[in-house]
């Protein structure tokens, strides 16, 4: 009788060790215990140029990590203060589509709980599946659809990092989100809220999907956050964050897609995101003593 041929893959590395030499890396170039954790999407990452007393490192300067290829993302990490509270930040992101492992998408934010990081806040450029949505809004996420067929936990587990089934109810830290929206209010800008759906990439989406995602109740799409925000989670660091809207989602507009465009409008909106984190840095440090 014919039998398939069974490819057995062999375990991946524990996180544990990995994140042991991802923060002797950083220890080597700098001692400051970050409070937070800000990773920078498409187009967001000049926001990184405020850090004061900047140590800023390559992703290649770090064991294990490529170069960024993704367009309109740096490729560092930079630790330093973003007005008074030590931060670390992400200037830029691995992505799933690059060929990454969903483990390796992930360390950037488990290394940043690690270097004393206790939130973090994830930050995207997505297309707009609520129609209502027009370029420009500033979504907070509510919640998360993971459509990219992998999760970062697959692999025996690390039981000192975090528990074999977390649970992800509240995911998205509801005093995080408040939080932000008061600094929405604070700095006079409108501040939506919904749900953000992840998948692979690197292709946009078609009018059907983009049709389907609307009735599963995603209100944005991107090719990023969700796999970050799994593993944050797990690993007891508390999430929050925003989505920038940049285009409509394909066939709403009749318009076709394209990766510049979604850079260049995230530049030209920018800056009123730059302020709303800004003002939720200092709220949010304020509320922990920072």
């Amino acid at each position: 009788m014919y039998r398939p041929a069974v490819l057995h893959e062999p375990p991946p590395e524990p996180f544990g060790p990995r994140l042991d030499a991802l923060a002797a890396a950083v220890r080597a170039r700098t001692d400051l215990e970050p409070r937070l954790g800000l990773v920078l999407g498409s187009g967001l990452g000049e926001l990184a140029d405020a850090v004061e007393d900047a140590v800023a490192i390559p992703f290649e300067d770090l064991p294990g990590w490529p170069t960024a290829s993704a367009p309109g993302h740096a490729g560092r990490l930079l630790l330093g203060r973003l007005d008074s509270v030590p931060v670390v930040c992400l200037q830029g992101r691995l992505h799933l589509y690059e060929g990454h492992s969903p483990r390796l998408v992930v360390e950037p934010v488990l290394l940043m709980g690690r270097l004393g990081a206790g939130t973090v806040v994830l930050t995207n450029a997505a297309g707009a599946v609520n129609p209502a949505f027009v370029p420009g809004t500033i979504m907070v996420i509510r919640d998360h659809i993971n459509l990219t067929g992998a999760n970062p936990l697959i692999g025996p587990n690390d039981d000192e990092l975090g528990t074999r089934f977390p649970d992800l109810v509240d995911a998205w830290a509801r005093r995080l989100r408040e939080l932000l929206r008061q600094a929405g209010r604070e700095e006079g800008i409108t501040i939506e809220e919904g749900v953000y759906a992840g998948l692979i990439g690197p292709s946009y989406e078609t009018p059907a999907e983009v049709r389907m995602l609307l009735t599963l109740g995603a209100d944005a799409v991107g090719m990023s956050t969700v796999l970050e925000a799994i593993a944050a989670r797990w690993a007891g660091v508390d999430v929050c964050g925003v989505s920038l809207i940049t285009n409509l989602g394909a066939g709403i507009t009749g318009l076709p897609l394209s990766h510049e465009e979604v850079v260049a409008a995230g530049k030209d909106s920018a800056p009123r995101l730059a302020g709303v984190i800004r003002r939720f840095v200092r709220l949010a440090g304020a509320v922990n003593g920072a």
